[in-house]
Order: structure tokens, then sequence, then C-alpha cells
């Protein structure tokens, strides 16, 4: 299989060249050339595999055997020894209707974990084999960057820089990232918001000579490698439900940058059959409009309680937009140029109704937020994180009589005690977590200035 860009300026490439890319050099994101097909029958061979022996099943489909399968399975063996769980994303049954896939028992507790672990190992095992240098750039809006730097500290012929948003991180997703001291790992604290960040990150990768003096490799979902690795927990989810092959499944997904939605998309394309994929948002809810209206353009930004999802330009979306497209990559082009020219695209007629044939999606409110986490605290003494609250939120809005929905938990609730704290819970802190307000921080505060973030990456690259 060989890989393509969304723009379709770029020569096709193998596995690892994709990997290595991230962001295409057309400004685009690469993509399958085709997506293979799971028959109902092959998922019901996998129905009793293990996560690490599915998630070999389901890379082994995409690779190009550019990575020995006795390679390939060490790799997994080695990305989720450090997970919590044997199951390593365990479903948790709530009531008749309702699972969550606890997708936080990674190290840094949250769902970009299941992911990073394995693309820190692949990193540096792409680096060993070609004795390559690897500078890992990255942008967060809390989750992915801990869990980067968590995947690839201390490792040999890599360095890390992530950006995030000063002070509109959780405390705990601060100093995940903060505490750690490792030479290889460098954190700039941006004034600004998450897609202040991101910009800066896509602005450089889109700037060829810079990207290839310092050896630049993407950890954001922008690169494909993210989107697989996600895929893999849907089929785990949808299998682990008994009688799943005579049911509707629905997932709920709370998700900011498209990634983890687009994940589950890939799956169904790939042969899933989920019921419902609904978007689950909070009050930056840009997705939201666009699968209701039709319109994508950015909005406000809104500071809330879920932050990983405060996010107004969603990285991902260009990736469903091409095959909402059918696959048109000029098409696809003449939309992202409007977007950036006149700030918003819209789809209507046939397009929209693929849309909502596609996904529903809900924008929850912070209170609707904070009232979904008491709820089930009350009723079921489960208690959620507040971005896992705005997928039950979801949930409960658009499931239908007869249906069984599974919510995916992207975090601890402890990595958000903020929020907790806010409807007089009490929880006690996991002791990883705990011990990290006695550690000291290494971070550097830049203003939201690229020239000024370019001379940082210079000194820590060179």
């Amino acid at each position: 299989m060989k890989y393509i860009s969304t723009r379709g300026h770029v020569e096709p490439k193998g596995f690892i060249d994709t990997v290595l890319m991230g962001l295409a050099d057309d400004g685009g994101l690469m993509i399958p050339e085709q997506i293979p097909a799971v028959s109902a029958a092959t998922l019901e061979e996998w129905r009793s595999l293990s996560y690490q022996e599915l998630f070999l099943k389901i890379f082994s489909l995409y690779t190009n055997d550019e990575i020995p399968y006795e390679d390939l399975k060490e790799l997994v063996a080695t990305s989720y020894s450090t997970f919590r769980s044997p199951e390593v994303t365990p479903l948790h049954q709530v009531n008749d209707s309702l699972y969550v896939l606890e997708l936080f028992h990674g190290p840094t507790f949250a769902f970009k974990d299941v992911a990073l672990q394995f693309m820190g190992e692949l990193y540096s095992y792409i680096s060993r084999k070609r004795g390559e240098i690897i500078h890992i750039l990255g942008a967060t809006s809390g989750d992915t960057g801990a869990a980067a730097i968590q995947g690839v500290r201390g490792k040999e012929g890599i360095k890390i820089c992530i950006l995030h948003p000063h002070g509109k991180v959780s405390k705990v997703q601060e100093l995940q990232m903060t505490t750690v001291d490792d030479s290889n790992v460098l954190n700039l604290s941006v004034h600004g918001n998450f897609d202040d960040c991101q910009k800066v990150i896509k602005d450089l990768f889109a700037d060829l000579d810079f990207k290839g003096r310092y050896h630049l490799r993407a950890i954001n979902s922008i690169n494909f490698v993210r989107i697989l690795a996600q895929t893999v927990y849907y089929f785990y989810a949808y299998l682990q439900v008994e009688g799943s092959a005579e049911k509707k499944i629905n997932i709920s997904v709370p998700s900011g940058n498209f990634g983890n939605i687009f994940s589950g998309y890939l799956a169904k394309q790939m042969g899933l059959p989920i019921n419902k994929l609904i978007i689950a948002t909070n009050e930056n809810n840009i997705l939201e409009r666009f699968v209701n209206t039709g319109e994508y353009k950015p909005g406000n930004f809104k500071s809330t309680y879920s932050p990983s999802m405060d996010i107004q330009v969603a990285s991902n979306f260009e990736r469903y937009l091409y095959y909402l497209l059918g696959e048109d990559a000029e098409k696809l082009s003449g939309y992202m140029s409007k977007l950036q020219s006149e700030g918003k695209i819209t789809v209507d007629g046939e397009l929209l109704a693929q849309v909502q044939s596609d996904f529903d999606a809900l924008g929850a409110k912070n209170q609707q937020c904070l009232d979904t986490i008491g709820k089930y605290k009350q009723e079921y003494d489960y208690l959620l994180d507040p971005h896992t609250a705005c997928g039950i939120a979801a949930f409960e809005a658009f499931s239908g009589t007869g249906e069984t929905t599974i919510t995916f938990a992207t975090a601890h609730p402890a990595k958000f005690d903020e929020a907790i704290q806010l409807i007089d819970i009490k929880q006690e802190f996991p002791a990883p977590i705990a011990a990290l307000f006695e550690m000291p921080q290494h971070q550097t505060v830049v203003e939201h200035d690229k020239e000024v973030i370019i001379r940082e990456l210079q000194a820590f690259y060179e």
C-alpha cells in the first residue's frame, strides 16, 4: 500500500516515509491510497484476540511489510507494557445501554498514550535502523504533549519540543510535561491558545527548508500513524461487547482536533459496523455547527472545563473533507484555499446530507458537563472527567431505543480536578499524579511569536 497527500501534489510514499513526513510537503495530510476492507467473518475471527494481537492484525494491513512482523510485535509489546490494565483499554459497563471504554490506563492517564507510546517506540526504531536524527515538534492542548514526552524521553537520537498554551491547560497536564528534566525534552509555554500553537507548528512544517535542516517529525494527529493506532481501540471496543454483531452499536467520542473521531470514521470505512459516530465537543463547537448546518467557520475561542477540546481549528477535518468530496484532491485544495482566504467553507445539499449520515454532534455547555459528572457519580458511583462527561451528554442526546453506546473515557478525572472540585466531589489522586506536585518544573515561557519560537528551537536542536 502507498500513501498519498489530500492535496494530490506529492508522489506516493511508503509507510515509514509517511511516518517521517507527518504533514505532506504540499501542505496536505497523508492518507492511504486505498482503505483496506475487513470482512464480517474476519471481525469474528478477531473477537478473541488480545489488544496487542488485534493491533498487529490491523497494522499489518497498512505497513507494506516495511517493518518485519517480529520487529512490529516487539514494538507493540514494549509500547503497552507500561499500561496499568492488562486489557490496555478495558470496557466498563455502566448500565444496559451504556459502556465506557477506559482509554486512560497509560503512563500519563490519557487516551493519547495509546497511540503515542507506540509512536515513541516506532520513532526510536526508525532512528536506530536508519541512523537518523529525529527532532519531534508538536503542539498540545494538554494531553498530547505529556504522552509524547513520556514516549520519547531519554531516547537516543530523538529530541522533542512541545508547545502548550500558557495557563490554558490543567495543572496536572502542565506538571506532567514540565516536571520532565531529560535533556532531550523542551517545553515552550506560549502566550496564546492552542490554535496559536498549532498554527506555528503547521507553518514550520510547511517551511520545507527549516523542516529538512532540523529533521522535523510530527507527533500530533497530522501524523497518520496516530490516526491508525487509534482505530485499534474502536475495533477492540466493538468486539468486547457481547453479541455486538446483532446490536446497533454507537460510539460517542470527545473530539476537539477531529483526530479521534476520524479514527472511528476510518474504522467504519474499513468495515467496522458502527451504527452512529457521535462527535462530542464543548462550547468551542465548530464541529457541531458543521454537522448541523454545513458551515465550517472558526469562532471565538472559549476556555472551558474540558480544555483538551478548547480548539477552533480541527487539523484532521481536512482528511474527512477529502473523503466527503469523493477523494477529489483538486476540489479539496479549492475548499482549503477558500477557508484560508475567507475564513469559512460551507457544504450543502447532498454533501450536507452525507455529513449528517456520517455523524451526530453535540457541543456540551460548561454547566451540562458538570451536571453530567455529578449525575453519574451519584447514580452509578462512576466518576467522569469533563471530556468524558461531554461524551456522555452526547450519548444521552442521540442514542435511540434499543441501541447500545460506547463512550470513550479520554482521561482520568484526576487530570482535571479543577472541574471536579466545582461540584464538591473529592477524589484521591493516583500516586504518580500526586507525586508531580512535589517536583520542580522545567519550561520556557515565550510570546506567541514565530521568530522567537524559531530561535528557541534552533538553540535546542543545534
